[in-house]
């Protein structure tokens, strides 16, 4: 796979780090757990979207774009890592905000991803649930378009071939650090979403002849849904790569036990797996996708359905950032802070 041969902005920090979680697989008492810390690529807090957007906005420039506009969930991790980008490379940013929680909590409206898509520059406007977001989309675009601006537009999560390129390029880089370091690799399991970074990554994978089993865990869509989405994203991505029919239909599992109440809902599960990642190991899950990609990673290594001396890989897809508008999910106390004496 020559990624070189498509547009890229090389904004990320790459490569990122993979590292064992010790405490975490003593604790669970299974396999030896790793972590691949794709919440570390930089631009505001990083996440996964990063290694989508390297590509897209490398495009966008190409096509000579002064105006991008994405939409997303009202705690976007890719609508707050759009607006990053969007600044560094000096365009300007709008994003449509989807509610599809019905929230009415202050911080979850205003804080978190919100915050920094506004301290970026980007500019915003909301949109009830339940609509086709993409169409909603392009009908805002073309009224940028009559007055004049030239607009690239980025599907939710940043989720189409151009975009996939990332995770397949990540999943040669994976298997490289693995080979490095003398790790044989059984499972990679990850959050699954709006479909791009299973995608890519099964179309990596399968191109290299990794022989890795990819687990998804999703996030949002019914797993039938979920599959045919991934699916359908893997078969175009590997058509834009030049290795067509390298993904079969079995290739694509996703794990959709939960999702919950819906999409940024944490559930109980979810909470409990945020905490123990931060407890353990220091490091931050987020309550819509990390936090129940984690949540079933632990359920399923306590049920026993990893072998005791596997090396499974948790690809940490970010947005720790989202936590700050979830804060009243968590029922801490808050205890007056005292002056000193």
């Amino acid at each position: 796979m020559h990624f070189s041969r498509f547009p890229r902005v090389h904004l990320a920090h790459l490569p990122t780090a993979l590292e064992p979680m010790d405490r975490l697989s003593e604790t669970l008492g299974g396999p030896r757990v790793w972590i691949k810390r794709d919440d570390c690529t930089g631009l505001s807090t990083g996440g996964n979207k990063t290694r989508k957007l390297e590509f897209l906005m490398a495009e966008a420039a190409a096509q000579g774009a002064d105006l991008v506009i994405t939409q997303g969930a009202t705690q976007s991790n890719h609508a707050r890592q759009t607006a990053a980008f969007a600044a560094r490379m000096g365009m300007d940013c709008h994003i449509l905000l989807e509610d599809r929680t019905g929230s009415n909590d202050v911080d979850y409206n205003t804080n978190g991803n919100v915050f920094l898509d506004y301290l970026h520059g980007a500019t915003a406007e909301k949109r009830p649930g339940g609509l086709d977001m993409n169409a909603e989309m392009e009908a805002v675009a073309e009224t940028f378009r009559a007055k004049g601006r030239n607009v690239y537009t980025i599907p939710g999560g940043g989720s189409n071939p151009t975009g996939a390129l990332g995770y397949a390029n990540a999943a040669m880089e994976l298997v490289q650090q693995a080979n490095a370091m003398g790790l044989k690799i059984d499972r990679i399991v990850h959050a699954t979403g709006s479909a791009g970074t299973q995608a890519g990554l099964i179309v990596g994978l399968k191109a290299i002849n990794a022989d890795i089993p990819l687990l998804g865990i999703g996030v949002r869509a019914p797993r039938p849904k979920q599959e045919e989405n991934v699916y359908n994203l893997a078969i175009a991505t590997a058509e834009k790569l030049g290795c067509p029919g390298v993904v079969a239909r079995d290739d694509i599992v996703a794990n959709t036990d939960y999702v919950g109440e819906g999409y940024g809902i944490p559930t109980p599960e979810c909470l409990q797996a945020i905490e123990m990642f931060a407890r353990l190991e220091g490091i931050l899950l987020d309550p819509v996708y990390s936090g129940k990609g984690g949540a079933g990673l632990v359920d399923l290594i306590r049920k026993g359905e990893f072998a005791g001396d596997e090396n499974i890989v948790f690809l940490h897809t970010g947005g720790a950032v989202a936590l700050f508008g979830y804060t009243g999910a968590f029922g801490y106390d808050r205890p007056a802070v005292q002056a000193a004496e």
